[in-house]
């Protein structure tokens, strides 16, 4: 059975870092792309990051140069390492798995099995 498990997130004030992770299980993660997405109350899912089975990556312009995402194929997880956070950033972050058919996309519908999601605000 396929499944997906976030977890890092939190309170943290403006200018500071945090460190999601994605656990999954029922396959093997680094064959498949993975991405970051986010949802913000009142707003359309957004894709932050991802990265491919040959490890090659793509963030969103939002996010280029803040955040970071990797891969530990031991441990069949992936993360992303958030630094300098906006309240901006304030959101539900999900990890997901894309269809075997694409790589290094972030359209949503192009994912097929999604993470239960945590919560990451960015308030003072």
């Amino acid at each position: 059975q396929v499944q997906l498990v976030e977890s890092g997130g939190g309170l943290v004030q403006p200018g500071g870092s945090l460190r999601l992770s994605c656990a999954a299980s029922g396959f093997t993660l680094s064959h498949y792309t993975i991405g970051w997405f986010r949802q913000a109350p009142g707003k359309e899912r957004e894709g932050v990051s991802c990265i491919n089975s040959i490890g090659s990556t793509f963030y969103a312009d939002s996010v280029k140069g803040r955040f970071t995402i990797s891969r530990d194929s031991a441990k069949n997880t992936v993360y992303l390492q958030m630094s300098s956070l906006s309240p901006e950033d304030t959101a539900v972050y999900y990890c997901a798995r894309a269809s075997p058919y694409y790589s290094l996309t972030l359209y949503p519908a192009r994912y097929d099995y999604w993470g239960q999601g945590t919560q990451v605000t960015v308030s003072s």
